[in-house]
């Protein structure tokens, strides 16, 4: 770490004892870790998969996509780091709109995004986690009922709504387990993936190029998709200030953790392309849980 860098967290630090109440600095480099990852891994990586093949077309251009979002999402979060370096306030976007703009653009940010982008996100996220609950319970070909997914979806946002109002220790205890959880389903498509090439099942992977979309209009929804699943890379910045030594821990921990990110979303997809096939993939919303399960435990 640098002189300067040493120097600014001291002048802050000091700066925090004689400016009033300050939020107290508890997180650190392996909590911001924990913390991107925890929120970037979520449904996107469960259900974009057959967006981005969808509109790609082919095998190679669905890696492509995969490789060059991450690479775009770590160059957005080295550059978000810079501001939160820069204004080191928690607060994330709205910090940075009032410092650069005033509170008026401030506050209309703020009510645009807990009116529109959080609700909306949220939406999205609780819809994937219940199709992944109902799915196992319908048989292949049957359709989920709509109405189920959206009463499960509902009753999963009204939960950790109150959760979060009733216990914050709790609700950091309750995303660990939730990480653990998803890294762990990743990881296991990984190596059943590495276990079906293993076996000498390279047919998917014959013609990676076939078919590749040519439409720049196509291809950038198939990105769209992709970015869409590394969501989330800016949510330290928001806690800036509960940061420890943040000039030094803000910028490691998206080293860090974008690079694993990237690395575990492609080897996913190679893990779900290898066992199923581009049609396979396509013809269902669950992936993970109906086609991918069903095609690996047929094969052994």
């Amino acid at each position: 770490m640098s002189t300067r860098a040493k120097s600014m967290d001291s002048v802050h630090s000091s700066d925090s004892l004689g400016s009033g109440i300050r939020l107290k600095k508890e997180v650190g480099l392996l909590e911001g870790v924990a913390i991107i990852m925890g929120i970037i891994i979520g449904s996107g990586i469960f259900l974009s998969p057959k967006g981005v093949l969808e509109t790609a077309h082919s095998i190679g251009l669905t890696l492509f996509v995969w490789v060059l979002t991450g690479l775009l999402s770590m160059i957005g979060a080295v550059c978000y780091a810079e501001l939160g370096t820069t204004v080191p306030l928690s607060g994330g976007d709205y910090a940075y709109i009032k410092e650069a703009f005033g509170p008026l653009p401030a506050f209309l940010f703020l009510w645009d995004a807990n009116i529109v982008f959080v609700p909306t996100t949220n939406a999205i996220m609780a819809l994937t986690f219940s199709k992944y609950v109902i799915q196992p319970f319908f048989y292949l070909g049957c359709e989920v009922p709509d109405s189920a997914v959206r009463l499960v979806a509902a009753g999963t946002i009204i939960f950790l709504t109150w959760l979060n109002c009733y216990n914050v220790r709790l609700t950091t205890k309750v995303q660990n387990v939730f990480l653990v959880a998803k890294v762990a389903g990743l990881v296991t498509v990984i190596l059943a993936g590495v276990v079906h090439l293993s076996s000498g099942h390279y047919e998917n992977f014959a013609n990676p190029w076939e078919n590749t979309q040519t439409d720049p209009g196509l291809i950038a929804v198939s990105f769209y998709s992709g970015i869409f699943s590394y969501a989330g890379w800016n949510y330290l910045n928001f806690i800036t200030e509960e940061l420890k030594s943040p000039y030094k821990n803000l910028p490691r921990a998206i080293y860090i953790s974008l690079p694993l990110v990237t690395l575990i979303y492609v080897l996913a997809n190679i893990g779900y392309l290898a066992v199923l096939t581009k049609h396979e993939m396509l013809e269902s919303d669950a992936i993970g849980v109906v086609r991918y399960t069903t095609k690996v435990n047929s094969s052994y």
